[in-house]
């Protein structure tokens, strides 16, 4: 005879997901006095893609997360969870592209240079016929930014690159990426940018925590924590744990219902031993992917079609460990690999983030790779992956591969939320069928929305929604956080502006 799940007693508020969303509502819960229980999958890490892998004494980032924002009410929560733990740090980028490096923000003289006359004449000159003959509207990535830059610079610094992160043409990409991540980089704003430093005419700001200014893709200095992004996230564990809060680690989201008469969610969660236990509470936060949550809902909403038509990009990362010395002509945070000659889409320096990154002596860079769960790259085994690495490390000519001492695989699931033709339909058709039909189930963060958001718009839809929870109604529109593409890269971002409006335009649902 099967035993029954056992049943802890009922919290105020379960939240699936220990990612910078679901522990930026948990910490703001258990903070107003609520009892919260956050749900993980994961068996050792919290922050989601911002947790920070540890091996041998090296730290490596699921990507690079720099810390900023413009928002005022996300940068004194990481003031107040990390207080003393940030350290000041110079952006450094570069565009790899046809055997040369180009400075990332763009540098004209070194462009032109590396482009040559006649290419950069090109660019201009298919800028100038984007511009006289726009696409409108423009429905997809290429159209978008073929009218922001030109035929040619979309060819040169956009198509290949872009084509290795999301796996599909240009052509099948929604201009709402692009709108969302790149607007506000004008190619006059870039021009003009460039030339001031080339001349050497523009000052580097200080990377003060809320008064960066500009264009986001244009900042020269950025806050990080000093062992990496997962140093926030593990401190707001704790900081929850300290306040009564529970932090269930090792367990998977199997299912969960709603009882109305009595207002009370059931959600079951399978651990990686098979045990399944069973927990209560009158709210819900899911920061998990659509897809799981929609899937797992008892019983079948009319949405699952919708949901499960949504697409994800997988990620992999193979960190090289390396003598210091021999990664001394690399000095970026990041590259990127527009070459399409490797598989590499980018490689982090982990040391240019932190020194506390590495050990004394040694160097860790992270070759990323692009892919589908599923598909040949996921399915490699770690010493094929390894490599590949170190080939194409060798091949750029960042470090030789016989100078690599050691090495570590990361595989990421659902990193990256795709935006295809269909996403914003089917996304629309899942909200519209969750909000009516469960108003204490609350979608945050990155892939509970299904939004390429950045780290600071993740925390501040849990700031919102934490808010409506404590006034018993949705005060706040969550989702129009990062739904303007000025939120994130330029004017103000999604958090603050979304705060500002929503506190004086209410959704008309919840009027």
């Amino acid at each position: 005879m099967s035993q029954l799940p056992k049943t802890p007693l009922p919290t105020d508020v379960l939240i699936i997901g220990a990612g910078p969303a679901g522990l930026t509502a948990a910490y703001l819960l258990a903070k107003a006095g609520k009892s919260v229980r956050v749900i993980e999958k994961d068996p050792v890490y919290v922050g989601g893609i911002s947790r920070t892998v540890r091996y041998k004494g090296f730290h490596f980032d699921i990507g690079g997360h720099r810390f900023f924002s413009k928002s005022r009410e996300v940068v004194d929560l990481w003031n107040e969870i990390l207080p003393d733990d940030f350290i000041d740090r110079p952006r450094l980028s570069r565009i790899y592209y046809d055997r040369k490096y180009y400075a990332y923000p763009l540098k004209a003289f070194e462009a032109l240079r590396n482009l040559g006359v006649f290419t950069a004449g090109l660019c201009m000159a298919s800028y100038a016929v984007a511009k006289a003959t726009p696409i409108t509207p423009a429905r997809n990535f290429h159209q978008w930014v073929r009218n922001q830059f030109g035929e040619k610079l979309f060819s040169i610094f956009f198509k290949t690159y872009t084509e290795k992160v999301w796996g599909m043409s240009c052509d099948d990409i929604s201009a709402d990426w692009a709108a969302q991540r790149i607007k506000g980089l004008s190619l006059g704003a870039a021009v003009t940018d460039a030339l001031i430093r080339s001349m050497g005419l523009k000052k580097k700001p200080a990377a003060t925590l809320g008064e960066q200014g500009g264009v986001k893709t244009l900042l020269e200095s950025f806050r990080y924590p000093r062992q990496g992004p997962g140093m926030m996230w593990e401190t707001a564990r704790d900081k929850v744990v300290a306040m009564g809060g529970e932090v269930v680690m090792d367990h998977t989201l199997s299912s969960l219902s709603h009882d109305a008469a009595k207002g009370q969610w059931t959600l079951l969660a399978r651990s990686a031993d098979g045990r399944t236990e069973s927990f209560a509470a009158e709210h819900v936060i899911s920061s998990a992917p659509i897809t799981e949550l929609v899937s797992a809902l008892q019983p079948r909403p009319a949405s699952l079609e919708a949901a499960m038509g949504l697409k994800y990009r997988d990620f992999i990362t193979v960190a090289l460990i390396a003598p210091a010395a021999a990664a001394h002509d690399f000095p970026d945070n990041w590259i990127y690999i527009h070459d399409p000659s490797v598989k590499v889409g980018r490689i982090q320096n982990f040391l240019s983030w932190s020194p506390e990154m590495a050990p004394a002596g040694f160097a860790c860079l992270g070759l990323e790779y692009f892919c589908f769960e599923g598909d040949g790259l996921w399915t490699s085994p770690d010493a094929d992956l390894i490599a590949l690495a170190k080939a194409e490390i060798g091949k750029i000519g960042l470090i030789p591969p016989e100078a690599v001492v050691d090495a570590a695989v990361v595989r990421q699931p659902k990193a990256y939320p795709v935006y295809d033709d269909a996403y914003q339909i089917n996304v629309d058709a899942v909200r519209d069928d969750l909000e009516g039909a469960y108003p204490s189930l609350h979608l945050v963060g990155r892939n509970g929305m299904h939004k390429y958001n950045n780290q600071d718009h993740a925390m501040m839809t849990a700031m919102l929604t934490v808010e409506n929870i404590l006034a018993g109604e949705r005060r706040f529109n969550v989702w129009s956080v990062n739904e303007d593409a000025e939120y994130t890269e330029a004017g103000y971002s999604g958090a603050e502006s979304a705060l500002k409006s929503e506190r004086l335009v209410p959704k008309k649902a919840a009027a």
